[in-house]
């Protein structure tokens, strides 16, 4: 069982020598909303000239790889498309590649999904704005589209009485492929470095759309396999040589834990410190699991500390 031992400049030579691949998350991590985090670019370049593969794992299903690709350059990261492996690429991918999925979908997502969706070609509806009108709908009256044989859900400002009743209508039926990118309840707003909202994440989306349609959804981000499963198809990841850094013990710690990998939390996102000592006495045996290898206050001390090997 992990104990959770703090990486201090004594353990880094050990810890760098144990690994090839380096899987980073990103908000929380590398970055606050637009902001990225002190000296995260240079940690990025050195590990690269170790001969490390830093790869980078999100479930922010908000953009596309290419978009990704825009917000890592403008925040001084040097990172190629194929490095980059977020919720809404996953959701893609599963729906072409795993399901061979030939009809047309109804897709709760934002403009970056729409991206990823029409690069593999699948046909969708639902995206945009979809507010009722008047007080009231008349339910006897909705129009299903019958040529809608899938559900696939993400995180949506837009999200609406109406997408909820026509998700959960056609999320209903039994055979009927039903897709999550993933089920974080929240996530942090920051300003100025601290907290000033909650904003609400796509689980509590995906857990209204499950309640109406009275199912439950394949959700494919972390902490599940499916993440690393695809990883592996594109690059030569070893589990036992893999480190995943991350910030929330019950996706990005319990992704490494599902996938036999080493794993490093930082402190500068959602999980504490105390998260984990609660964990480590917690009643629930996936909780006892969410206990990293290692802890560090946050990249820029991990850089810091690398430029003194």
């Amino acid at each position: 069982m992990s104990t959770a031992r703090e990486l201090t400049k004594q353990l880094l030579r050990q810890f760098v020598d144990s690994f090839d691949t380096i899987l980073f998350d990103c908000d929380g991590v590398l970055w606050h909303g637009n902001d990225a985090i002190s000296r995260g670019p240079g940690l990025i370049s050195k590990l690269r000239a170790m001969g490390k593969q830093p790869l980078f794992v999100t479930n922010n299903s908000t953009k596309s790889r290419k978009q990704y690709i825009e917000k890592f350059n403008k925040l001084g990261f040097q990172v190629s498309e194929e490095e980059i492996f977020c919720t809404a690429y996953l959701a893609a991918i599963y729906m072409r590649n795993v399901l061979n999925f030939q009809g047309k979908a109804y897709l709760i997502g934002s403009p970056g999904m729409e991206a990823e969706f029409k690069l593999v070609d699948i046909e969708y509806t639902g995206t945009g704005r979809d507010y009722p009108e008047g007080d009231n709908i008349i339910t006897t009256e909705v129009p299903l589209d019958k040529d809608i044989t899938a559900v696939v859900i993400g995180d949506d400002c837009h999200f609406s009485y109406n997408k909820l009743l026509y998700a959960g209508s056609y999320a209903s039926r039994p055979n009927a492929p039903f897709v999550a990118t993933d089920d974080e309840d929240n996530r942090p707003v920051r300003r100025d470095g601290k907290v000033v909202a909650i904003e609400p994440g796509t689980g509590t989306i995906v857990r209204a759309v499950e309640t109406a349609a009275g199912r439950d959804a394949l959700v494919l981000g972390k902490p599940n396999k499916f993440m690393v499963e695809l990883i592996k198809k594109k690059f030569p990841l070893d589990s036992a040589r893999t480190v995943m850094v991350g910030d929330r013990l019950n996706t990005d710690i319990l992704l490494g834990k599902n996938c036999d990998l080493r794993t490093l939390m930082v402190l500068s996102g959602v999980s504490t410190l105390a998260d984990v000592a609660a964990n480590k006495t917690s009643s629930d045996e996936t909780e006892r699991r969410c206990i990293p290898d290692y802890y560090i206050e946050d990249v820029t001390t991990l850089d810091q500390y690398m430029g003194e090997l």
